[in-house]
Order: structure tokens, then C-alpha cells, then sequence
């Protein structure tokens, strides 16, 4: 009589060989899933550090707003140091104004020469002429001092006056030490305020003076000395003669 056939067991079946596992065991098919879970993650993690820099630029960005936008109107147009100025400070038209002021700017008891010819016709919003050393001219409204002092290249700080020279990497910087300051006058009375940002009218004395407080009084004198020429009146049109102011 033959032997009844047995049905193998699982450990003998061919199950265990190598190969067979992975086409039988469905829990391993469920695991080889693990990986695209670590892809979505690896996915949100790239888009929260996309937001954080985005938030990083666009706050840095609101921060300095103005800044940029000056730069980036500035690259656009290439506009020059005095249009910048213009735009800076909604200087009128030329010739929307005509006013005349004296100013002197001493260190050390040496009155600075406006009349060398770097300093002359600088622009034509505010300048000194005819190798002038301190008669400032004024042609429209809305014009601060710091337009003239940047058009030939001088700096004002609270303590320190200094002058660039265009032809050299070499500045001359000038400032306050002990027993010796920077002091601002307007029409002889201290003037507290950034002066670069003043706008004169016609007949100002502006004094500006690095050294002793004592030496206030001389030079305040020396300014009340110069003089102002009043403004020349333009000759009418149906004139035959024509004036050049």
C-alpha cells in the first residue's frame, strides 16, 4: 500500500529559499512603502525653509524700503549726484528762486577760500561765482546747504568737517578734540539743528566754526563785515538790452 502523501511543512517549503520570501511574505511589500513617507517630508521641509527665507528677504525688505527703492531708481536712471539731491529734497525749478547769503567756514581761526576755482559753479541749484569767497547763490526753492557742500565734495558730521579731493585718495577731515568744537551759527544766534539740511533766505549769515568758543565772537564779526549784494532785477522782456544774472 503506498504511503499517504504528506503535505510538506512550511519550513520545508521552498518558501525559504532564497528568492521565494519577498514574492510570498505581503508584510514585506508593505514596508518597501517607508521610503516615498521620508520623500514627502524631505518635500515640506524644502517648502518651510523656502517660507522662512522669503519672510527673512521681505522683511529686510520693508525694513530698508526706502533705501532700496532710492538704489534701485538711482541704477534705473543713472541719474547724477545733484538729480539724486534734487529728488531728495523736492527741490523746485530752476529759477524759481533768487536769494543771496554769506556763509564762512573757519578751523582753526583759517577761513576756508571758497573762491579757488574747485569750489565755483559747482551746481546750479546753489553755488559761489565770479571767484567769490562767500557770497552763495540760490536759484531755487527748497535748496539746503547740503547740496552745496556735496556739489565740490564736503562732508558735515556733528564734529567734523571734511573735504574730499576729487584728484586724490587722500580726504582732510578736520574735527572736534578737547577745548576745541563745531559750532553752527545763523544770523548770529547758535543753530542747534542739522545745518545741512537748512534752506537760507536772502541776506543769511551762516557761520561754521571748528575750534576755541572764545573765537565765536571774532569770526561772527568777520561775517557781519561781508557783503551781501541784493538781488539784480531782470530787465523786462521787451527790453532790447538782455542782463545774464
Amino acid at each position: 500500500m503506498t504511503a499517504d502523501k504528506i503535505l510538506p511543512k512550511d519550513i520545508d517549503s521552498d518558501y525559504s529559499l532564497p528568492g521565494r520570501l519577498e514574492e510570498s511574505n505581503l508584510d514585506i511589500f508593505v514596508s518597501e512603502e517607508i521610503p516615498a513617507k521620508s520623500n514627502s517630508k524631505i518635500f515640506f521641509s524644502i517648502i518651510l525653509i523656502f517660507i522662512a527665507v522669503s519672510s527673512g528677504f521681505y522683511l529686510f525688505y520693508f525694513a530698508n524700503q526706502t533705501d532700496i527703492d532710492s538704489q534701485i531708481i538711482e541704477n534705473t536712471l543713472n541719474l547724477t549726484p545733484e538729480q539724486i539731491l534734487v529728488n531728495q529734497y523736492n527741490v523746485g525749478t530752476y529759477g524759481s528762486e533768487h536769494a543771496h547769503a554769506a556763509i564762512a567756514v573757519i578751523v582753526d581761526d583759517t577761513k576756508l577760500n571758497f573762491g579757488l576755482p574747485q569750489f565755483q559753479l559747482s551746481s546750479k541749484y546753489i553755488h559761489f561765482e565770479n571767484d567769490n569767497p562767500y557770497l552763495i547763490h540760490k536759484h531755487a526753492t527748497n535748496v539746503p546747504l547740503a547740496m552745496l557742500f556735496s556739489s565740490f565734495g564736503m562732508e558735515l558730521t556733528s564734529d567734523c568737517i571734511i573735504l574730499k579731493n576729487n584728484e586724490s585718495s587722500k580726504n582732510k577731515k578736520f574735527c572736534a578734540k578737547e577745548n576745541h568744537s563745531l559750532f553752527f551759527y545763523v544770523n548770529g544766534v547758535e543753530y542747534t539743528s542739522d545745518i545741512r539740511e537748512y534752506v537760507f533766505q536772502h541776506n543769511d549769515r551762516i557761520l561754521i566754526s571748528l575750534g576755541d568758543e572764545g573765537l565765536i565772537s571774532k569770526h561772527l564779526k568777520h561775517l557781519e563785515s561781508l557783503e551781501i549784494f541784493d538781488i539784480p532785477k531782470k530787465t523786462p522782456e521787451n527790453s532790447e538790452k538782455a542782463i545774464t544774472i
